[in-house]
């Protein structure tokens, strides 16, 4: 169990890393849920991200009616 806890740490550490290095904690004031997912997406790839893999999220939102 305390070896799986560490390994999924590691894991999401070297995901959050990657995301870091893409500029995705640049700061934007206004985020939307592409961007946010990106992230998310990033950081859940972990080490699979320095193999080639570039996940991206893409969604669109609703617009209300006029």
């Amino acid at each position: 169990m305390r070896t799986g806890s560490v390994i999924v740490l590691i894991w999401l550490l070297i995901g959050v890393f990657a995301a870091y290095q893409r500029g995705y904690f640049s700061g934007d004031d206004q985020v939307n849920c592409a961007e946010l997912g990106t992230v998310l997406v990033t950081v859940a790839a972990g080490p699979l991200n320095y193999v080639g893999l570039n996940p991206r999220i893409e969604c669109t939102v609703p617009q209300p009616s006029p």
